[in-house]
């Protein structure tokens, strides 16, 4: 079958290719006019290959509309989180340089109505910010890809979808998250290049997903950990009140998940849970349902064209099973960060670039994270993980939800802080805290364990459903 969003959309125009968050639906025919539209009046305001526009909307068709314009025109696509307050948006777009800037509020005056393909057609890429952990967020840049775009998107696709498990024929794709995301952006891409259709929410919550997941027989999605602890902590009959049969494929991402919980997701849904590593600077790893269940906790192998590389802090290989700092070769010169040539030196070495975590490799080539680098713990001169302490307190049925810090502390330099939200029902108590201490020693050495627990109402979250630890600390 044809692969590549305009080469669908010329042939098949009345398929459908996107249905919005209030259930309307729009075809590739439509997808396509308006995308044209678009990248004309981006020409019209002089932009040309390798120019950079910006986008500021939620999860909305123009969205994808203003993404297929830029990847058709040879333009950079910068995503903003229209999460941020003003001042944090205009410096994304200031940072970025754009020539254009598509928001609610200038979308329909860029369109050019009737407009045909872009006189010289080029595959654009996408300049993704990071999220900002230690700083300002960082433009992503990557060199501007050369050939068709149905052709080099076609052919990405392809091998997006063979890693993933994701059908090479129509099916419905559900957007979870936020589509200036990464994970979220990628999966309604590759559903628009196979031909398939998206499903976008506005919201995520977990009945609701089920929900959208039985009315739109759903094949494949995109999560993250906390959406699968949500969903496990809904009544058996209210999980059992929804048919989740036609899922194949959903791959996570974002945060390490607990052993636990990705287990009990699979007795659930079936053998259909893939996770990928990597970040906004380079993708690293798959590991296929098969795979992970062979080895429990692993994040796969390294994707073709990869190779993984666990370096100490001299730069040095380590051997086998010894946990440092990982580097990804992805077989080509590394990304850089926009404007910031400091920043790009500390995150890369030749062509290796890290993301700032900490893992090991097996004897099988399975890489295995223990945490972020910034996370982690020096409690007494020690390592501590905080996902590993995270995943021990969230086999307890009393928690909802939690995330581990450290704390300085006088004598061992920092402490172990487990900041929890307990499940429904269950009341914070300092009788709960010592309880859930005992539960957690039960379960992994007693130096890892918290010193402390404090209880809140609710987590500190960014949009994908990560927690901000930042604003914990």
């Amino acid at each position: 079958m044809s692969l590549g969003f305009w080469r669908i959309a010329s042939d098949d125009p009345g398929r459908i290719a996107i249905v919005d968050a209030a259930g309307v639906e729009h075809t590739y025919g439509e997808l396509l006019a308006t995308s044209r539209a678009l990248a004309a009046g981006f020409r019209e305001r002089g932009a040309s290959r390798g120019d950079v526009v910006a986008c500021v909307l939620g999860n909305d068709p123009r969205f994808l509309a203003t993404l297929l314009a830029a990847f058709e025109s040879g333009l950079y696509f910068t995503p903003v989180n229209v999460h941020l307050a003003a001042p944090e948006i205009a410096y994304v777009v200031e940072d970025c340089e754009a020539v254009a800037v598509v928001d609610e509020s200038t979308f329909d005056s860029l369109l050019v109505p009737g407009a045909a393909a872009p006189p010289q057609r080029s595959p654009g890429i996408q300049m993704m910010y990071t999220s900002g952990t230690t700083g300002k967020p960082k433009g992503v840049r990557r060199r501007v890809p050369e050939g068709d775009p149905d052709d080099v998107y076609g052919a990405l696709a392809e091998r997006t979808a063979q890693g993933f498990g994701v059908p090479l024929d129509p099916h419905t794709h559900l957007v979870c998250g936020p589509l200036y995301h990464a994970g979220p952006f990628v999966g309604a891409l590759t559903t628009l290049h196979v031909g398939g259709t998206v499903v976008l929410l506005d919201k995520w919550t977990p009945e609701g997903f089920l929900a959208a997941v039985e009315q739109h027989r759903i094949a494949t999605t995109q999560m993250v950990p906390t959406m699968f602890h949500r969903l496990l902590q809904l009544p058996a009959e209210v999980r059992e009140r929804y048919d989740v049969s036609s899922l194949c494929s959903v791959f996570h991402t974002g945060a390490p998940c607990p052993v636990d919980v990705k287990q009990r997701i699979m007795d659930w849904f079936g053998p259909v849970v893939y996770e990928t590593y990597g970040g906004t600077e380079s993708a690293a790893t798959i590991a296929t349902p098969k795979r992970w269940l062979s080895k429990p906790g692993t994040v796969g192998r390294a994707i073709r064209g990869v190779t993984i590389h666990i370096l100490d802090e001299d730069g040095n290989e380590l051997p086998i099973g010894e946990t440092g700092e990982i580097w990804i070769d992805n077989g080509g010169p590394p990304p850089e960060y926009f404007h910031d040539p400091e920043k790009t030196r500390g995150a890369t070495r030749g062509r290796l670039v890290t993301l700032g975590d900490v893992g090991f490799l097996d004897e099988d080539g399975c890489l295995f994270l223990r945490d972020r680098k910034i996370d982690m713990v020096i409690s007494g001169g020690v390592n501590i993980y905080p996902a590993e302490v995270e995943a021990a307190l969230l086999a307890d049925p009393r928690v909802g939800d939690v995330a581990v810090i450290g704390e300085p502390d006088e004598d061992w330099g920092e402490r172990v802080v487990a900041i929890v939200e307990t499940a429904p029902g269950v009341d914070a108590s300092d009788d709960l805290a010592d309880d859930l201490v005992r539960s957690c020693r039960d379960r992994i050495a007693a130096f890892k364990c918290p010193r402390t627990i404090r209880f809140v109402d609710e987590l500190p979250r960014l949009p994908n459903g990560k927690v901000e630890k930042r604003r914990l600390r």
